[in-house]
């Protein structure tokens, strides 16, 4: 279920929406979120990902929710990882136990 668009990495949300129109210094910024410069250029890069505690931090900066900065980064990842994701069969479908080759071996004790 791979969505066609690529959603935005928190990164560039935060330069768009708030150290651009705010004109913030970096440096500063960083001071503030209690991280290096690094991690933040980092982050606006897309090449860093929004930790919770940094989350955190810039819901305290900008007035959000921590919420908004982990959903925004979760739906990133999970759109980089899903077209690599090897597929598996399932063990449980509509709260039955499936009784299919694959699962052999594997009883309802292993998955409670």
């Amino acid at each position: 279920m791979v969505k066609k668009r690529k959603p935005a990495h928190p990164g560039e949300i935060l330069d768009e929406l708030y150290i651009k129109p705010l004109q913030l210094n970096l440096q500063k910024l960083a001071d503030r979120l209690g991280i290096a410069r690094n991690t933040l250029f980092k982050i606006r890069a897309g090449e860093a990902s929004v930790t919770p505690s940094i989350a955190l931090s810039l819901a305290e900066a900008f007035d959000t929710t921590p919420q908004l900065w982990l959903n925004l980064q979760q739906t990133y990842d999970l759109w980089i990882e899903e077209p690599e994701h090897v597929h598996v069969q399932p063990i449980i479908k509509n709260g039955e136990f499936l009784q299919i080759k694959q699962n052999q071996g594997i009883t309802r004790a292993a998955i409670v």
